[in-house]
């Protein structure tokens, strides 16, 4: 197996002296810091999933005596790594910070992943074991995870959640709660992980290609969390809804579930977003910050205009992050839901944006935020590599004490995503305002070149949003053989409402919108297709698009 250090990219030295004199980076493992945040709060409730409840003691307790079974049992040793392919459900919790206490490094992989991805993953890291649900949504995750082990060499185990296969193990088993947890305790507080080794591997959200892997260390990952929940105002009476993937990056650590444990709040784990049950647990739990993507915020939206928003007089926190949401959008989620919006603009490659909780609603509604942390550094610049001025939309480069300088084991990757100084190339267009706020316009491949006027395909959508027609929107480009591209938007309409591409035009004119951004084709759709992150996938659409012209 290949050593972690052979295929990661440090910090170079006098910046992590930098940030350990800025205290930004502790020198202590994240399961310790996780297990001192324990201390505080034994008996309060920590984690709930349906009728499960743990308290912090209980959480603890369950992953050091899971982390003793990995490591006595199993045969896992530090650094050894683990590929984690579980829905939001309490096992992940416990499995990640036994992780998080041996030393072993957990996978994130996503449940919508298949064997082309999982095989990627299994084959890249060198995982030693796989932890996967039985069955999710009808389909058999035990039986690949079998197919993945005949494959691997390095795969030797099997952890399920549910019924197990013949040779699988059943790891809510082994999540129990020991009869005495002093003894498993004692050795895991006397020997962490290493400040600088890797704690996890985040998977990159690119829509080409199959995912890289992002190491992040324990001091880094331990800021990124703990410097966002400071800053979302995370603490004892926290109650944190996850219902996103919870091994995407966004709910699993800004602040998400690491940064709720570490601030001492309850988590709430829900494996749907579906706004019936999201509702329903937000009122029953009296959750207070909950998180989701655009479209699965507007399918909230509409479920409170249809329904009211009764149910969510405990929520006061509604961070929207994955992708740019509408500013059309961001006005109604504080008159419709009753809370506070947060743009949350980041990566799992590091940099996080947020608005601030106290900025006023023009900034929240149409903005992405600004840097978290003092220690954030970023340019804007242009396709030649020359820096921008505020107000000029241009490729952002980011790096700093949460920002790792290179994917695991990718050379090439990264001399095309890195540049000179360990500047992390985001490929994300954005404009930088006077109070250091940044404004997303999209992607470098979102970039509309119509006749060398380029156009941000992530402006037409917001334009369109204005119709009362439109729920969901994406604009991308066409081919033409004339101008290079030109402006095609998909768009999913609501119940009952028409639209055709006169009308959505005249509307953009009304807008005050220039010409050469309208749209040129108009193609209305039952649903836009998501990535396995559930970002829209402009691929596939700039995919049909082609396809329907070449007929």
């Amino acid at each position: 197996m290949t050593a972690l250090a052979d295929g990661f990219v440090p910090w170079p030295s006098d910046l992590t002296r930098v940030y350990r004199q800025r205290g930004w980076w502790r020198g202590q493992a994240l399961g310790s810091e996780l297990a001192t945040a324990a201390d505080r709060r034994p008996d309060a409730v920590a984690l709930a999933d349906g009728e499960v409840r743990l308290t912090y003691r209980s959480l603890l307790a369950r992953a050091d005596r899971l982390a003793s079974w990995l490591v006595d049992e199993l045969g896992l040793a530090r650094e050894d790594r683990l590929v984690v392919q579980l829905p939001n459900c309490w096992q992940f919790v416990v499995l990640t910070l036994a992780c998080l206490r041996a030393g072993v490094v957990p996978v994130m992989a996503l449940p919508a992943h298949r064997r082309h991805e999982l095989s990627h993953l299994v084959a890249h890291s060198e995982a030693a074991a796989i932890a996967v649900p039985a069955t999710l949504r009808g389909f058999d995750h035990a039986e690949l995870a079998d197919e993945l082990r005949a494959d691997a060499p390095a795969l030797q185990h099997v952890l399920v959640v549910g019924t197990p296969r013949p040779g699988q193990l059943d790891l809510t088993e082994h999540c129990a709660e020991p009869a005495t947890a002093a003894g498993h305790r004692a050795r895991w507080d006397a020997d962490p992980p290493g400040r600088s080794a890797v704690a996890v591997f985040l998977l990159s959200g690119g829509t080409t290609g199959l995912p890289k892997l992002i190491a992040r260390t324990h001091d880094d990952y331990a800021y990124n969390a703990r410097a966002s929940a400071e800053l979302c105002g995370l603490g004892p009476d926290t109650v944190y809804l996850g219902t996103l993937p919870v091994s995407h990056n966004f709910p699993l650590a800004c602040p998400g579930v690491l940064g709720t444990l570490l601030a001492g709040g309850r988590v709430v784990m829900l494996p749907s977003p579906d706004p019936e049950r999201v509702f329903a647990t937000i009122a029953a739990e009296g959750v207070t910050v909950a998180t989701a993507v655009p479209a699965v915020a507007q399918r909230w939206l509409g479920h409170a205009r249809q329904h009211g928003p009764d149910q969510l007089a405990t929520l006061r926190l509604l961070q929207v992050g994955g992708a740019r949401l509408a500013d059309e959008v961001a006005r109604t989620v504080r008159p419709v839901l009753g809370c506070t919006l947060q743009q949350v603009f980041g990566m799992a490659e590091g940099l996080l944006n947020y608005t601030r909780l106290d900025d006023p609603e023009d900034v929240i509604c149409t903005t992405q935020g600004r840097p978290l942390s003092d220690g954030d550094e970023v340019r804007i610049v242009d396709q030649t590599g020359q820096d921008l001025p505020d107000g000029v939309a241009g490729v952002l480069l980011t790096r700093g004490p949460y920002t790792p300088r290179g994917y695991y084991r990718a050379p090439e990757q990264n001399a095309r995503s890195f540049a000179p100084g360990g500047w992390y190339r985001s490929g994300d267009i954005v404009r930088r305002r006077p109070d250091g706020n940044l404004v997303v316009e999209g992607r470098d491949k979102d970039m509309i070149n119509r006749g060398g006027e380029k156009i941000s395909a992530e402006e037409v959508e917001n334009l369109a949003y204005r119709t009362a027609a439109v729920a969901h929107a994406a604009a991308v480009s066409m081919p033409d053989p004339e101008l290079g591209e030109r402006v095609c938007l998909y768009a999913v309409l609501k119940p009952g409402a028409t639209l055709t591409l006169g009308e959505l035009r005249a509307a953009m004119a009304d807008a005050g919108a220039a010409r050469f951004t309208w749209p040129e084709r108009l193609e209305i759709v039952g649903q836009l297709p998501v990535t396995k992150v559930g970002k829209v996938d402009k691929k596939a659409l700039r995919d049909d698009i082609a396809d329907r012209l070449s007929h």
